[in-house]
C-alpha cells in the first residue's frame, strides 16, 4: 500500500503528530483574504452543550479549533464529525460551509450518517461485501444494494472516539477497530490529527497499524456548500480536478478495473467548469450514479502532498483547495440528498445542494489487482494526509 512506512516503536504505532504549516498550497493565503469580519463565532453558531453527552457508553462532546486565520471548526468525537466550519467571503463574511446538525441526537439516528465524519474501515464500495487477503475470503456487510459501502452498518462514522484537544488549533483522536468488527481482520489502532493553520487550512493527519494483515482506506466525508450549508445549489460552483482519468463503473457502481479517459466527456474538470454543465448529459456514467459519483485518478507518480483540487463559489468568491497524499478522489455531487433533511438553522439540504471531495485509494482494490494495494501487515504503519484549504477570489 502507498504510505505504509516501517514500524519503528509502539508510540508511533498510536500517535501521529500534526504537520506543521505551510505546505505547498500558498496562494489564497491567509494574508491575500478579507479580514473585516462580522461577529460570527463557531461557539455562538453551534453551542456545545447539546453534544454533551453519551452514545454507547462512551461521553460525546465538542471541540473548536481556532488558529489565527479567519477559520473556525467545530468537530465532535462522535464519529470524527466536523460538525460546523466558518469560512469568509470576499468581503468578510462568515459562512458555515459545512453540512451537519447542531446536536448529537439528529446524528445518531439521521439516515445521512455520513455528514463530516471519518468513514473506515475502507471508506468506499467493496463489492459484494467480499475480499479474499493471503488466501482466505472475508465477508462484510453489506449496505449499498449488494455491496459494502463506507466501512459497514456501524463504520467509524458511527463510533465514539478517545478524543484529546492537544493545542487551540489542534484535535487528535484515537479509535481500536477490534479484530472481526464489521467483518474485517486484525485489531486496528487508528489515530486522527485535526490541524487548523493560520493559512486556513484544515489538516487532516491519518495513522493506523495492524497486527494482522488487513485493508485500510480511511477520508474524510465532508459535504461542502461555498455559498453556505443549506443556501442552494452547487451546481454553479467551478470546480477543476487534477486528473486526467477516472475508474468507470457499472450499474451498481462498482468499478471495473479500468481507468478511462476524462478528454472529450462529461467527466472532464481538467479546466474549471461549473458543476452542473454536463451534470445531466446523455453519458452511461452520469445516468449509473445519478450525477457524478466517481473516482478520479490524480495527476501524481508517487505519494507526493499535491493538489487533487480547487473549487470556487463566484458570489462569494469563497475558494476551496484539496490536497492529498492519495493517489485517488471521490467527487459526489449530492444526487442523493432529497430535501427532506433539516440541518443546522432548520435548513433543509436538497437535490445537488452539497458536494464532497473525497481523498481516497480507488473504490473496490481489494479486488481490483491492477489498483494500487490497500493492504496493510504487522509492522508497517499507514499513513494519510488530506487539507482542506479555504480563500477567496
Amino acid at each position: 500500500m502507498k504510505n505504509i512506512i516501517p514500524l519503528l516503536t509502539v508510540a508511533a504505532a498510536v500517535s501521529l503528530s500534526a504537520c506543521q504549516s505551510g505546505t505547498k498550497s500558498n496562494n489564497n493565503s491567509v494574508d491575500s483574504m478579507q479580514t473585516t469580519q462580522d461577529s460570527l463565532s463557531i461557539e455562538g453558531k453551534i453551542p456545545a452543550a447539546p453534544f454533551d453527552s453519551t452514545v454507547d457508553g462512551k461521553q460525546t462532546k465538542l471541540y473548536y479549533l481556532k488558529s489565527k486565520g479567519n477559520v473556525q471548526v467545530a468537530i465532535t468525537n462522535y464519529g470524527a464529525k466536523i460538525v460546523s466550519l466558518l469560512a469568509p467571503d470576499k468581503s468578510g463574511k462568515l459562512e458555515d460551509v459545512e453540512l451537519g446538525y447542531d446536536n448529537i441526537s439528529r446524528y445518531v439516528t439521521t439516515k445521512e450518517r455520513y455528514y463530516g465524519g471519518i468513514v473506515g474501515r475502507y471508506g468506499n464500495r467493496i463489492a459484494k461485501g467480499k475480499f479474499k487477503l493471503d488466501g482466505k475470503e472475508y465477508t462484510l456487510a453489506t449496505n449499498n444494494g449488494q455491496n459494502h459501502l463506507h466501512g459497514g452498518k456501524k463504520g467509524f462514522n458511527d463510533v465514539v472516539w478517545d478524543a484529546e484537544q492537544t493545542a487551540p488549533n489542534t484535535l487528535k483522536l484515537h479509535y481500536l477497530s477490534k479484530d472481526g468488527e464489521e467483518g474485517y481482520p486484525g485489531n486496528l489502532a487508528v489515530t486522527l490529527t485535526y490541524t487548523l493553520t493560520d493559512s486556513n487550512e484544515l489538516k487532516i493527519d491519518y495513522s493506523a497499524t495492524t497486527d494482522k494483515a488487513t485493508v485500510v482506506n480511511l477520508t474524510n466525508h465532508s459535504f461542502f456548500n461555498l455559498a453556505g450549508a443549506g443556501n442552494g445549489t452547487i451546481n454553479d460552483h467551478i470546480m477543476m480536478i487534477n486528473a486526467d482519468k477516472f475508474t468507470p463503473v457499472d450499474s451498481t457502481l462498482i468499478t471495473t478495473g479500468k481507468l478511462e479517459a476524462v478528454k472529450g466527456t462529461p467527466m472532464d474538470f481538467t479546466t474549471p467548469t461549473k458543476i452542473g454543465e454536463r451534470v445531466d448529459a446523455d453519458f452511461e456514467q452520469l445516468k449509473f450514479g445519478k450525477g457524478y459519483d466517481h473516482n478520479y485518478v490524480l495527476n501524481k507518480k508517487g505519494n507526493e502532498l499535491s493538489l487533487a483540487a480547487k473549487v470556487e463559489e463566484p458570489k462569494s468568491g469563497r475558494t476551496l483547495e484539496v490536497w492529498t497524499t492519495e493517489p485517488g478522489i471521490q467527487f459526489y455531487g449530492g444526487n442523493f440528498l432529497d430535501g427532506t433533511d433539516k440541518g443546522k438553522d432548520g435548513k433543509t439540504y436538497g437535490h445537488r445542494e452539497a458536494f464532497a471531495l473525497e481523498t481516497q485509494h480507488y473504490p473496490d482494490s481489494p479486488n481490483k489487482p491492477g489498483f494500487p494495494s490497500v493492504v496493510l501487515k504487522p509492522g508497517e504503519t499507514y499513513t494519510s494526509e488530506c487539507i482542506y484549504k479555504f480563500g477567496v477570489k
